[in-house]
């Protein structure tokens, strides 16, 4: 590969040599000429050439040469005894593989998935190259597919199986990525969690043999999301070379570290074999999803920084990604399941008085035979229920979106919650339909939260979904969609009903945000259960957690931005001591940990508020509209980890540099002690910037120096607008 070319970015292709290059990356791999297999030479910082390397030793032991190399897309079965990416069960029964290199194609821009979200771009922002693999022995076709971002230093990875042979093969394990790393000692980063407590961070040494985690419950899941980073020990929230990985996926999955006996380290993120069985007839194709590899040298923050670059303009697909999202209050830890008209009325006016902008029914309103009194019933029957709404919803949806908004020209908008992928015992669909959920024949059909998730996986099912949720959505003026979902897969029927269920639900979301692209759709899953890539394809943004505790919310939302943008975060104030943790926060803490989501609101009813809560709406509205555009749109840079210093903080900065917004922490009192400095990063040295329209500083002295604040009490907050002088 000549040196004059051999860095330009994109896909440079030498022979069977490949390079992926970004602004600050360079991925590549060759095709070994001897044995045809893939040979990973370099994922990292940018390089213009592969170094000449002495020759691997012969093997002495039992692991052998495949063994004993950096592998790109490894098989099963030929002396390599680490965690393989694929694992095909031929018709004869045995599963090894000898996928080898064939040919190859590069095209500019990208295609997308079939059936599967993916990220998108021009031609302008991303070229694809597809490597051909093929087993002579099977007949078996492997397409690699690799995408580079030049602008976001990231590859994306996804792998077509074929049968091109005349007999049934099964796939047992398929994995999107595989990466291997060179002999060096390596830490990882994973989110793990439960419901209510989404998205903690765990930082552990990379060790000999297997680590790794993923999900089980049919979803992405509370438990572990489909993220890793792999970092130098050394590396902090701001120094050091980290590789990031997330997997564009809403069901179970798997990611795989394993330090071999080599000492080579190997990252494997895909499907999960433990609920992945996948035959494929002569001819068929079988698509993974795809993962998402970005590098930087700055840091677990550069890391994050570019995932949130690249998902807000190449995965999101919805128009409301770049925009403000409307203030809103949900009804649900205000009134549960209390509702009549005459109540949702008054929520609703009092919420427009107060200046919010968008008013949000939850749960309740539906059933007719069974009505939702409680959560023991109801679900899948969606029609509005005729005792608490005798008028139905449409009548009352125009007085409500007819309300005026306080201190605006606004009118009040209106928003409903649904769970359509869930299906109640006592309703009148399962009634009719008890054949439409999973089950496993004679099995008992083991509820949790008092329902049964339906099979999605099936046309029938994924129309019935379709048109319930549309003959609502057409019979009022509604402009707002919080899709819940409250249970994981239990008793299912093969392995693989939950990758059908996934394609189902897929088509589900495509069809509904096609249909209503002027409704703002927000996912959730008792919260955070399915905040992923997936997800995020189709609704711009995911309720990131069931627990509104503020002091909570630091950790899941700081651990959440570790891979996702927070223009992706819903975040709502809500009334103290918390209903999940029973913790009293001060009403401008709640407020000011909800600013750092894309989505604020509240979620409490307004006559329970005390009068100096109710007087400091306004004001934190106002607050809230003028830090929204950076917020959402900007990069953030975490400062002050909460799990390293009782003063959490993060800084948001505006695409253009000319303004910032800075929100500061303390956690517990910090009594009769120096306060300490918080140097803030990611600023122009060279200009001046004016603090909260006071004094002006050069973004040298704030970064160097820093500020200092000292805070009076626990849970205290303070949020700071910077901006940079003319």
């Amino acid at each position: 590969m000549a040196e004059s070319d051999s860095y330009k970015t994109g896909v440079v292709v030498d022979g069977k040599e490949f390079a992926l290059n970004g602004n600050g990356v360079s991925y590549r791999f060759y095709a070994d000429e001897t044995t045809g297999d893939l040979i990973a030479t370099h994922f990292g910082g940018p390089v213009t050439e592969n170094i000449v390397t002495p020759p691997v030793p012969q093997p002495q032991g039992w692991v052998g040469m495949p063994g004993r190399v950096r592998r790109e897309y490894p098989d099963l079965g030929r002396g390599d005894f680490r965690v393989p990416a694929i694992q095909i069960r031929q018709s004869e029964g045995y599963t090894v593989s000898a996928l080898q290199y064939k040919s190859h194609d590069v095209i500019p821009g990208k295609p997308a998935l079939p059936g599967l979200p993916s990220t998108f771009g021009s031609e302008e922002e991303v070229t694809t190259l597809v490597v051909h693999l093929y087993d002579n022995y099977s007949s078996v076709a492997a397409d690699l597919s690799y995408s580079i971002f030049p602008k976001h230093d990231a590859v994306v990875r996804s792998v077509n199986i074929t049968n091109e042979g005349s007999k049934d093969i099964t796939i047992e394990k398929l994995a999107s990525l595989s990466v291997d790393f060179p002999y060096e000692e390596l830490d990882m980063i994973e989110l793990r969690g439960d419901w209510a407590r989404e998205a903690q961070r765990v930082r552990r040494k990379v060790e000999y043999g297997t680590q790794g985690f993923g999900s089980s419950t049919g979803y992405s899941s509370h438990l572990h999301n489909p993220f890793l980073a792999l970092l130098s020990p050394t590396t902090t929230e701001s120094q050091g070379e980290a590789w990031g990985f997330s997997l564009v996926y809403t069901g179970s999955f798997s990611v795989d570290v394993e330090k071999g006996s080599q000492g080579l380290t190997r990252a494997v993120l895909g499907l999960n074999p433990y609920q992945f069985s996948w035959p494929l007839g002569p001819g068929e194709t079988f698509t993974s999803p795809e993962a998402v590899a970005v590098y930087s040298d700055s840091g677990m923050g550069g890391v994050s920084r570019k995932f949130h670059r690249l998902y807000n303009n190449n995965l999101i697909k919805s128009p409301f990604v770049k925009e403000e999202r409307p203030v809103l209050l949900n009804s649900w830890e205000g009134a549960y399941f209390d509702l009549n008209e005459s109540i949702v009325y008054d929520l609703a006016e009092a919420s427009a008085e107060l200046g919010i902008k968008l008013f949000v029914l939850d749960d309740g309103w539906f059933g007719d035979k069974h009505p939702r009194l409680a959560d023991n019933s109801s679900l899948g029957d969606w029609v509005v229920n005729k005792d608490r709404f005798p008028d139905g919803l449409g009548p009352l949806v125009d007085r409500i979106t007819q309300l005026k908004v306080s201190d605006s020209a606004e009118k009040l908008r209106f928003g409903l919650w649904f769970e359509p992928e869930m299906v109640s015992p006592r309703s009148e669909l399962y009634e009719a339909h008890p054949d439409w959920v999973l089950h496993a024949d004679g099995y008992p059909r083991t509820e949790t939260r008092n329902q049964l998730v339906l099979n999605l996986g099936l046309p029938e099912i994924q129309e019935y979904v379709i048109e319930s949720v549309s003959k609502i959505l057409e019979g009022a003026d509604i402009s707002y969609v919080k899709w819940d979902n409250n249970r994981g897969m239990h008793e299912t029927p093969s392995p693989s009903t939950g990758h059908r269920y996934m394609l189902g639900m897929y088509h589900v979301f495509e069809v509904l945000t096609s249909r209503f692209p002027d409704v703002l759709f927000e996912g959730c899953a008792s919260g955070g259960g399915r905040f992923d890539p997936g997800i995020l394809h189709y609704f711009p943004q995911v309720w990131t957690s069931d627990n509104t505790d503020a002091l909570d919310r630091i950790y899941i939302q700081f651990g959440t931005s570790l891979v996702y943008p927070a223009s992706a975060m819903g975040a709502h104030v809500s009334a103290v001591p918390s209903h999940q943790t029973g913790r009293t926060t001060p009403f401008s803490f709640r407020a000011h940990v909800a600013m750092m989501g894309g989505s604020f609101g509240f979620e409490l009813d307004p006559a329970d508020l005390e009068e100096e809560e109710t007087t400091q709406i306004p004001e934190l509205i106002a607050l809230a509209d003028k830090v929204s555009p950076v917020v959402t749109q900007g990069d953030l840079w975490r400062l002050n980890l909460p799990e390293e210093s009782n003063w959490p903080a993060a800084l948001f900065i505006a695409p253009d540099g000319s303004r910032a917004v800075l929100f500061w922490f303390q956690m517990r009192a910090n009594i009769n002690h120096a306060a300490p400095f918080l140097r803030l990063q990611g600023l122009d040295p060279q200009a001046r910037y004016t603090v909260d329209g006071n004094a002006t500083y050069s973004g040298s002295t704030l970064m160097n120096m820093g500020m200092q604040h000292y805070f009076q009490g626990d849970y205290q907050s303070k949020v700071v607008l910077i901006e940079k002088a003319s």
